[in-house]
């Protein structure tokens, strides 16, 4: 049964974020303005500031832009589709000469970003060492591994090997560190991101991670030899925004296989290569109200929807229908790192060997789809079936799937690339059928009481996501076993802020632990 753990915290951050006011207010607010924002800026930046302020930036640099209020705001963290780079237009316009800048200065004029910057981290001293920048970066949210700032860390390597002291560095010297990724830096500082108070709200978030790890009921699946060796005292939250900022606590960096939670992802890229008129007309849109591996079709002989077994397999079927199953393999594998950023995405030989050698149900299920012509014309039924367990046995660990949790959520975007990988279209329909049926016979429950998209599975990940029109942040909070989904359904509800979840363990239907797999 679900006890909602993961979901009683999902609920309560919800209700700490959304007490802040909306974007379309005209009093303060916690999402972006059109001012600057350095908590502390040195004095002497401050009375530069005061003379010439916004209106010389308007004139010699473009304009950070803000969304309108009904626009999401993504501000320039990362390329998206058809846009030109901010830094480029900087450098055109000539925003991070430093030479440009020296000149304006000269002339009595406001600071460059670079200069605004450095007064800010440095907070009155005439050096930064270079540990202190690190450490203001990572309370924005940003890792220094962040690929967008490659070439900052780079040239801060370089210069710092470069010093007298290898430690310290010069208001010369950190502008030409942070000059190529200032619009980056720039906005974080100003605190631009979705989440501003990035401390306060990780904070939160260990505090519910702390209560939610005292629970302890469940079991840990056994149908699956290979699985029934996992630890059930493995509890794991990673986040990621779609700007970018990380958080993570506990067992985050243990590889787990995504199982189930694989369906949405391959679904996703079958929609992406092919539309969704195609794709479904081999598959149902419908909660069917089942068990997840139900021998059981919809009224025109279609598996009910994508998230069943019976589903799965049958879009399975659809990706690559001309190649074989390494070429298949590989291709899902290459759409899964580019979602997690390069992030770790590896293979569990041994479970998909156990897997495949206790997969009677499955092979029946596959069967009887071929009995009813499910499958695309010419479909080999048992090399389908030898790729869904490939699919299943894909592993992640709790950082990467946050990442591939955020590229859903930022609408096929990656954030930490800026690299589309998805279509809106395939992210539309996936978020959609995982908020109807991402929790197989319990998916009307859990979107009463969470009202996120999410999809369970065996292995224990078990997925949020937020769109980022709504201005939340998006979650991927994986429970590393069986007993750990606990734990995940408990978060989910304290953090979103809606309802409060059942008290009682639920008994007109069979138990969840009996139902999620695959």
């Amino acid at each position: 049964m679900l006890h909602f753990r993961f979901s009683t915290v999902l609920k309560e951050l919800s209700q700490a974020t959304l007490k802040r006011p909306l974007t379309g207010c005209r009093h303060r607010t916690w999402l972006p303005t059109r001012h600057f924002n350095f908590s502390a800026v040195s004095v002497d930046a401050r009375a530069a500031s005061t003379q010439l302020r916004v209106l010389h930036a308007a004139v010699h640099r473009p304009a950070l832009r803000t969304a309108p209020c009904a626009a999401p705001f993504r501000l320039f963290c990362a390329k998206t589709e058809g846009a030109v780079e901010l830094d480029e237009q900087l450098k055109k316009h000539g925003g991070i000469s430093e030479e440009a800048g020296d000149k304006r200065r000269s002339a009595g004029v406001l600071p460059s970003l670079e200069d605004l910057l450095f007064y800010t981290v440095a907070e009155g001293q005439e050096t930064i060492p270079a540990h202190k920048f690190l450490t203001a970066l990572k309370a924005t949210g940003l890792r220094s591994g962040d690929p967008r700032l490659k070439e900052c860390m780079e040239t801060l390597k370089e210069t710092l090997r470069n010093t007298s002291d290898g430690v310290t560095l010069d208001r010369h010297l950190f502008k030409r560190c942070v000059q190529s990724n200032i619009v980056l830096l720039t906005q974080a500082f100003r605190k631009k991101f979705v989440i501003p108070d990035f401390q306060s709200f990780t904070s939160h978030i260990d505090e519910l991670y702390e209560s939610a790890k005292k629970l302890s009921g469940g079991q840990v699946a056994d149908y699956i030899p290979q699985l029934a060796k996992f630890s059930p005292d493995l509890w794991a939250v990673s986040l990621c925004t779609v700007d970018g900022q990380r958080h993570t606590v506990g067992d985050t960096k243990l590889p787990f296989c995504l199982q189930s939670c694989v369906k949405p992802l391959k679904y996703a890229v079958a929609v992406h290569d092919h539309g969704t008129e195609y794709v479904h007309s081999f598959i149902g849109k419908e909660p069917s109200g089942l068990r997840f591996n139900k021998l059981f079709l919809n009224d025109e002989d279609q598996p009910h929807n994508p998230m069943v077994n019976a589903g799965a397999i049958v879009c399975t079927s659809l990706i690559k229908q001309s190649a074989g199953n390494a070429e298949k393999f590989d291709y899902v594998m290459n759409f899964l790192k580019k979602m997690a950023g390069n992030e770790y995405v590896g293979f569990s030989n041994a479970t998909f060997q156990s897997e495949r050698e206790s997969g009677d149900r499955n092979f029946a299920i596959g069967y009887y789809l071929k009995e009813k012509k499910c499958f695309p014309e010419g479909t080999d039924m048992t090399s389908v079936l030898d790729l869904y367990f490939q699919l299943c046995s894909i592993e992640v660990t709790c950082e990467s799937a946050s990442v591939m949790a955020a590229t859903l959520a930022n609408g096929g975007i990656c954030p930490i690339t800026g690299e589309r990988v998805l279509s809106p279209e395939a992210v539309r329909n996936t978020l959609s059928l995982m908020h109807s049926c991402g929790m197989y016979d319990f998916s009307g429950q859990f979107a009463f009481h969470v009202g996120l998209p999410a999809k369970s599975g065996v292995a224990g990940p078990c997925g949020a996501f937020q769109l980022p029109q709504l201005r939340q942040p998006e979650a991927l909070c994986q429970e590393v076993r069986s007993s750990q989904r606990r734990r995940g359904a408990a978060a989910i509800p304290r953090t979103h802020g809606l309802r409060e979840p059942p008290t009682r363990a639920r008994s007109e239907s069979s138990s969840l632990e009996k139902s999620v797999s695959h």
